[in-house]
């Protein structure tokens, strides 16, 4: 990631931490597989184990409630420098991919509820988007 590169997480005020920890991680996952250079390099502790690469930039995790959300998705996903991956309420009740691919193509945009974003883009772009969502507490 270019260090004029942001990514952020947003995720739905008011979610238990369990859900809210795997939003996180469903989303991590999900930008992870679509970034160039999202994993650094392996790195050796003193007694020479090796250690997995780890993202080198820092995601902030923050809160917005479902309206912000759905506004958000709208706004990033509508610029085509600002990958967005979402993470919301057809695919979290389901139990297999198939089933959420089933119920997705079932459900309009309008009822789609977001659990939770990612986003990666120009920091300038991100940074106008988010800048008034809180952290995470």
């Amino acid at each position: 990631m270019k260090p004029s590169m942001k990514m952020i997480i947003a995720l739905r005020e008011g979610l238990e931490p369990a859900l809210a920890a795997n939003a996180a991680a469903v989303l991590g996952l999900a930008m992870g597989g679509r970034l160039e250079d999202s994993v650094a390099a392996d790195g050796k502790d003193a007694s020479g184990n090796i250690h997995a690469g780890l993202n080198p930039h820092p995601v902030p995790t923050l809160t917005a409630s479902a309206d912000l959300l759905r506004e958000l998705h709208e706004k990033a996903s509508a610029r085509e420098d600002i990958v967005t991956v979402g993470f919301n309420e057809v695919a979290r009740r389901s139990r297999t991919y198939e089933e959420y691919e089933t119920a997705l193509a079932a459900t309009p945009t309008s009822e789609i509820d977001h659990v939770g974003l990612a986003l990666f883009g120009p920091r300038n772009a991100i940074t106008r988007l988010t800048k008034r969502l809180p952290l995470l507490a």
